[in-house]
């Protein structure tokens, strides 16, 4: 008889990435195994509440039933036809997706920095086309602290140097002014301006809250010049601020927004630049693609999703639970948190230096059984799974309380 393959412990297991791994992450040391709706449990058996969710990819939770029987359903059937030929699913998901985002047309991607990098290749095209910016001279305006993705072009335009050094040479054609501050914006925009590509929430910078107003003036001045405004929603969108999008909190339409993360459900990749007819019917066949965008798998997960936003459950329970969640921290500032953002159900944390590091804080956090993640210094993110329940948020908070008190 053949012996049973014997299982590898979690220690075990994180030598063994050592050797064959890339190391372009340090993750904490927990080695998920399971999971099920805002709880983990990792290859001992030991669970932890997920108070990250994937940095919003699963802003459901961890395999959602909806979302876990349509992807069955269409493992059955068909996964992948490429954009060569037409495939059931797609139609379905572009209307409702468009329909749900308030916009005309769907450009289906599959990671969130190829929905950036298609927005800045529409912006462009846009430009020359419509506009009548002179070729190859068209620019666009970002905002210092972004984050949009790991591609050579967007970290060209990043302002953290982890991201960015040992990577040049980077695209020209961005210029970088302050966030939330739009006198420094106005005065960057010029005719080569196609648009102005900001996140209405710096997620990796902290959960980064701009001022009530700034999106809006962002639409006005954008509006004003001409040039095209890029809202990037891959971490703020789908629910995670109490709204379908984050750009709802003001009056504000912007003409393209870029989706990501929840939009797979936590199950495949699946991105999209969402906008006006106008702009994304600039884009003519063999000017932009990719084999797995749009595919029936994607297609499918992504209408399941669209479909639980469309109740409007799951952002009255980020608007909801948002409030338990800015009490509780409310009341550890001074007593270990020195401030926090928050709006919806993410939240950055900025902890006491004298008390640790943000990866040393949530290294005692996973002991405790809560998993979050540290950003920058020693600040802290929380953004659980919107289906995370009143009590669960609360024994995190608790859990956050100890680990800074005790």
């Amino acid at each position: 008889m053949t012996a049973p393959a014997r299982t590898r412990g979690s220690e075990e297991l994180i030598r063994a990435e050592e050797p064959v791994l890339a190391h372009n992450y340090h993750p904490l040391p927990v080695v998920v195994a399971r999971a099920e709706g805002a709880w983990v449990e990792d290859v001992e058996g030991r669970r932890y509440l997920d108070m990250l969710a994937g940095y919003s990819a699963l802003n459901f939770g961890h395999r959602h039933p909806a979302l876990i029987e349509a992807a069955h359903r269409q493992l059955d059937r068909l996964t992948l036809t490429s954009r060569a030929f037409h495939n059931d699913r797609l139609a379905s998901f572009a209307e409702r997706l468009a329909a749900l985002t308030g916009t005309d047309m769907v450009l289906p991607m599959n990671t969130g920095a190829e929905a950036v990098e298609s927005g800045i290749k529409v912006a462009r095209k846009w430009a020359y086309d419509v506009k009548g910016v002179p070729r190859d001279r068209a620019t666009i305006v970002v905002a210092a602290d972004n984050f949009h993705g790991r591609t050579t072009t967007i970290v060209g335009f990043s302002t953290d140097e982890t991201a960015r050094a040992g990577f040049g040479p980077f695209a020209p054609g961005f210029r970088v002014v302050p966030y939330n501050d739009l006198a420094a914006m106005e005065a960057a925009v010029d005719e080569t301006t196609a648009a102005v590509l900001i996140e209405p929430i710096q997620g990796e910078a902290g959960v980064n809250i701009p001022d009530d107003g700034y999106l809006a003036g962002v639409r006005e001045l954008t509006r004003r010049a001409g040039c095209l405004f890029i809202a990037d929603e891959i971490q703020s969108g789908l629910g995670r601020t109490g709204r379908t999008l984050a750009v709802e909190h003001e009056p504000v339409v912007p003409d393209l927004v870029l989706l990501g993360k929840a939009l797979g459900g936590g199950i495949v990749p699946v991105s999209a630049v969402v906008g006006s007819r106008e702009v994304l019917g600039v884009l003519r066949p063999g000017e932009h693609g990719s084999t797995f965008g749009g595919n029936p798998l994607a297609a499918a997960v992504g209408t399941a999703v669209v479909e639980l936003l469309g109740t409007g459950e799951f952002q009255r329970r980020a608007a909801e639970l948002g409030v338990v969640l800015r009490e509780g921290l409310a009341a550890l500032v001074g007593r270990g948190v020195v401030g926090f953002r928050a709006r919806g159900l993410w939240a950055g944390v900025d902890v006491d230096p004298a008390l640790g590091t943000g990866r040393e804080v949530s290294e005692r956090l996973m002991r405790e059984g809560v998993l979050v993640k540290d950003t920058h210094g020693s600040t802290i993110r929380l953004a659980p799974p919107l289906t995370v329940t009143g009590a669960e948020l609360e024994g995190a908070l608790g859990t956050l309380e100890k680990v800074l008190t005790s």
